[in-house]
């Protein structure tokens, strides 16, 4: 097995206080590495570290001359938003080799239009697979990727998830989605307490296993504490007896046992210092049949006659746990905030029909806004808490400390906060409200590995009601009893999170699944792109003419008008390319 890569002790200092110290690892051909630990501990800069954009403080990277190496960025660059997708892949190769990239995009789901569409005009999704594109065009060993996951839908996240299995380079992944990781890597590597933890295991068992470690260094702690305890005591009572009887070999066995009880001190198991708080959304249910009960009505964003998709008749009531899910752009967001702006108006007037939605006289209702807009920046951390609920300053004080806020920073300007220590701030709002429904519009962007699972735990304990709009496939499926899917402009409500899935699944191009032979899609001669393509192309025309005829078949009330139509649709441009 051949080393692409080493790392001898490497330490990247900030401030004074290291992100992480004395760090050793190697990256070996075949390793599938996730990347993991809390908000800020380094691993970004790791990333960087190792893809030559940061110099370590101390130590050094050494890379194998054989390895090729590409970092896949967050974001494409903006002076490539005016170009077309297939310039944007182009410029890393020559032109007599253009097939080469238009083979790629095919493979990574790209049709023959959206190929020459604006950068700018690409979805979250359709951008990571760009940004993927621009990495493996040179048909790298080694790819390093910071959050691809990030900000993406349900369809791109399953995407990505089959693209990393069917990989076949090495990569190291920094990611919080446990799901992901554990689908798609072989290795982990935790970075807590400024060090690094290595499993040969994927994320959810190398987890375990450091839980495991943890468990065993307190239990050793423990009893090296006991014996430290026990010398000290005799320690002290020799002294003692030294001093009172004026013997000096009593005093000097004092003085060897204190300094024994100093080695035993500086060679003690460490442990770790854990999480800084704990998320918690507490509410009360409101005993009624019905919190929220909505009509058909159309969805539409503020300001605009826009139409995204057909709201159907529902109710809410206490302990539901509502998924809303859909493609990036399809009205989630868009829903929660016309439901949200007509509970405060009161009056309906955020929404065309002032019937179309009724709220219980008593519900009383939080929203956390993906934006963290809810919190005012000029008020102090303090005086945000007590604007969520009538609190005393005691109270409040007590909230903020538990939410690992110090005493010190309480009459900090909530504008002076990142965004996690926002989204820290809002949750502690919220369940200090202890409202009866909740809205969370993608409440996991700003949280960690270990604050998603508290924030699912925290949900299935939630009494009240909540509608959450997540592409978190672990928050979804642990913490929702209820799945909205928006698709083709209109709502449907499904028993399980898995028919989702499988509908999701059934919509995909098939051009986007076939990425297992992407690793070595530029070795192919350029005569084979037009037969592949073409094959591709009648593969998924049969397929919709397929679904086309079977939905016809159903009952009229069974069929779907918009997916007929959509279907046809498609059926009509890909017989135009053919």
């Amino acid at each position: 097995m051949s080393t692409f890569l080493t790392a001898q002790t490497v330490t990247l200092n900030y401030t004074t206080q290291p992100l992480f110290s004395d760090v050793t690892f190697t990256v070996q051909r075949g390793d599938k590495i996730g990347l993991i630990g809390h908000n800020g501990c380094g691993k970004s800069s790791l990333l960087k570290i190792l893809s030559g954009q940061f110099e370590p403080s101390s130590g050094n990277i050494a890379k194998a001359n054989t390895c090729l190496m590409r970092y896949v960025e967050q974001h494409l660059p903006e002076d490539l938003n005016s170009h077309s997708v297939l310039s944007a892949l182009s410029e890393f190769i020559s032109g007599d080799e253009i097939w080469r990239a238009e083979l790629l995009l095919d493979e990574l789901g790209f049709s023959m239009r959206e190929r020459e569409m604006p950068v700018e005009n690409c979805s979250g999704g359709q951008q990571m697979r760009l940004l993927l594109a621009r990495a493996i065009i040179h048909q790298p060993d080694l790819l390093l990727l910071d959050e691809p996951s990030n900000h993406l839908d349900l369809p791109s996240l399953l995407w990505l998830e089959q693209f990393l299995s069917n990989w076949k380079g090495s990569f190291v992944l920094v990611s919080h989605d446990q799901t992901l990781l554990d689908r798609v890597t072989n290795t982990t590597w935790i970075i807590r307490d400024q060090t690094l933890h290595h499993f040969s295991l994927p994320c959810s068992q190398a987890r375990q296993a450091l839980d495991e470690k943890d468990e065993t260094d307190r239990l050793r702690h423990a009893s090296e504490q006991k014996e430290i305890d026990r010398i000290e005591k005799s320690a002290k009572r020799l002294a003692t007896w030294g001093k009172v009887y004026d013997n000096e070999d009593l005093a000097r066995k004092a003085k060897t046992m204190f300094a024994r009880k100093e080695r035993l001190e500086e060679q003690q198991t460490e442990l770790t210092d854990g999480t800084p708080w704990a998320l918690q959304l507490k509410g009360e249910p409101l005993p009624a049949n019905r919190l929220l009960e909505a009509m058909p009505f159309s969805v539409t964003p503020p300001d605009s006659t826009f139409h995204l998709f057909d709201m159907v008749e529902t109710r809410v009531k206490s302990g539901d746990r509502i998924a809303i899910l859909g493609s990036n752009g399809c009205g989630k967001s868009t829903l929660l905030n016309l439901l949200y702006q007509h509970y405060r108006s009161k009056d309906g007037g955020s929404l065309p029909d002032s019937t179309s939605v009724t709220f219980h006289d008593r519900c009383r209702l939080g929203y956390y806004d993906q934006s963290l807009e809810q919190l005012d920046d000029n008020q102090t951390l303090s005086d945000a808490l007590q604007s969520f609920a009538d609190i005393s300053s005691e109270l409040a004080k007590r909230s903020l400390i538990g939410a690992g806020f110090e005493y010190a920073r309480h009459g900090q300007q909530v504008t002076c906060l990142s965004g996690g220590e926002r989204a820290r701030l809002l949750f502690v709002g919220l369940t200090l409200a202890r409202y009866h429904m909740l809205f969370l519009d993608e409440p996991t962007n700003h949280l960690d590995m270990e604050g998603k699972e508290e924030l699912i735990q925290t949900l299935q304990e939630f009494e009240g009601a909540t509608l959450l709009v997540s592409h978190d496939r672990s928050l979804i499926e642990q913490s929702c009893n209820r799945f909205w899917f928006i698709e083709h402009g209109v709502l449907t409500e499904y028993l399980s999170v898995e028919e989702v899935y499988a509908r999701i699944s059934d919509s995909a191009p098939k051009s986007a699944a076939s990425t297992s032979a992407t690793s070595s899609a530029s070795n192919s001669a350029s005569p084979t792109v037009e037969t592949e393509s073409e094959e591709q192309l009648l593969e998924r025309l049969l397929e919709l003419e397929g679904l086309l005829e079977a939905d016809k078949q159903r009952k009229p009330k069974h069929q779907k008008p918009a997916m007929q139509q959509e279907w046809q649709q498609q059926i009509e441009e890909i017989t135009a390319q053919l």
